[in-house]
This record gives structure tokens, C-alpha cells and sequence, in this order.
């Protein structure tokens, strides 16, 4: 088996990842699934940060269009990506392994603060440190997030994960033509206006030379997969 190719990564989950064929809410079987994933990525002597996302359970700018001011419509999803990955620590920690859930809203009857230096500390214990509420701050999204705290926590990329196997010109489930892309620079991220990540979080990780690797979450094992440079996806970088 080959070695990982990176040492400390933050993998981006959707909300929607956590949802099964129901598409909204938490299903269980799911959440073990993706914990047991996370495990057997970390027993390859990876450090793993884990960004979550909300939209399973709320999304702010759906609401702030129906009239809640966009900075609490957003502190709202904050609260939605704090209950995912409350529920994906207990899942990964039946599985056999530590996790922090550390949120950038305090909430510490709930779970830790997030700074630096804690989740450095936790990273180098061999901790899956789930960071939770985005940045803290309203208009970013959790692919900014996930930028933002790799490049913080000295990571050496960032592994998206969606729902097909990189990235690709058109939707490859609407237009049976479209066709993949093996690897782009973050500039053809951005003047392509590819819609897998926000153009915050792309010129963020062009700035800090962070390397975007797209890939479906959908079976089983892809994380580690990805880890060892096997499978279908897109590197962008």
C-alpha cells in the first residue's frame, strides 16, 4: 500500500453528506459510516481536521431571503454545523478513536472554544478535530472555512468532499457529455467560475499556495483513498 501523500489535511463535508436518501436531517447509518472513514484516514498517521457545513439542517441565506436579517440567519446555520459534527464526535469516538469538537462561537457547556493553539495541540494527539460554526463571522462560508483553518493549522490540503468525483464543465448528472477535470489552477478555478467551491475560498487557497482536492464521499473508503492518491478526482492547485 503506498504511503499518505499529506501528513495534516482538513476535509470539507457538506451537511448534505450527513442527510442519506432522505435529504435533510442526520441518518445515523450515514454519520457511522463517514466516522469509520475518518478512522481508518487517521490510522495512516494522518492528522485530520474536519469542517462541517449546516445545510442539512439550516441554511441562513434560504432564510435570510424570506426576511431574518443575513447575520442571523447565518449564526443559525453556525448553530446547524455545531450539531453535525457533535454528532460525528460521538460517532467517530464509538469507533474507536479521540475527537474535539472546537466551535468558533463560544458555547463552552457545549464544547471547546476554537484557537490555534488548541487545535494544533489536539491535531499533534492524534485527534479528529471537528471544527464547528464556520469562522464565527456572518458571509463566510464553510469552504472559506475550511481554507481558513487549513492554512492556520499549517495543512497541506484541503480534501473536498461532494457528491461526484471531481470537478467537472458541466453537471455530469444533467449533461451526460460533460467531461472531468484531472487538475486546474486555482486562476482556472476562478475565471471558470466552477461552482464547487465559493471564489472567496478559491483566491484564499491560490494566496496560500493550498492545494484542493475534489472527490466523491459517496463510497466507502474514499477518504483514505484520496490520502494515498488512488481513486477519481480533481487536484486543484
Amino acid at each position: 500500500m503506498s504511503d499518505p501523500l499529506y501528513r495534516r489535511v482538513i476535509v470539507k463535508l457538506s451537511g448534505e453528506a450527513l442527510t442519506g436518501e432522505q435529504g435533510f436531517g442526520i441518518e445515523q447509518a450515514i454519520v457511522d459510516r463517514l466516522a469509520a472513514d475518518l478512522v481508518a484516514a487517521a490510522k495512516l498517521d494522518v492528522e485530520l481536521g474536519v469542517v462541517m457545513g449546516g445545510g442539512n439542517i439550516f441554511r441562513g441565506v434560504e432564510v435570510s431571503a424570506r426576511g431574518v436579517d443575513r447575520p442571523v440567519g447565518d449564526t443559525m446555520g453556525m448553530l446547524a454545523t455545531v450539531m453535525n459534527c457533535l454528532v460525528l464526535e460521538a460517532a467517530i469516538e464509538r469507533a474507536g478513536r479521540e475527537a474535539r469538537t472546537l466551535s468558533a462561537l463560544a458555547m463552552p457547556s457545549v464544547c471547546e472554544t476554537y484557537n490555534r493553539k488548541r487545535a494544533q495541540k489536539n491535531l499533534g494527539k492524534g485527534r479528529i478535530v471537528l471544527l464547528a460554526a464556520g469562522t464565527g463571522n456572518p458571509f463566510f462560508t464553510t469552504d472559506t472555512t475550511a481554507v481558513l483553518r487549513a492554512a492556520e493549522l499549517d495543512c497541506q490540503a484541503v480534501l473536498k468532499a461532494t457528491n461526484v468525483d471531481g470537478v467537472y464543465t458541466a453537471d455530469p448528472k444533467k449533461d451526460p457529455k460533460a467531461k472531468r477535470y484531472d487538475k486546474l489552477s486555482h486562476q482556472e478555478a476562478l475565471e471558470k467560475d466552477l461552482k464547487v467551491m465559493d471564489s472567496t475560498a478559491f483566491a484564499l487557497a491560490r494566496e496560500n499556495h493550498m492545494p484542493i482536492i475534489v472527490f466523491s464521499i459517496a463510497d466507502k473508503g474514499a477518504i483514505e483513498a484520496v490520502l494515498r492518491g488512488k481513486g477519481r478526482s480533481t487536484v486543484i492547485g
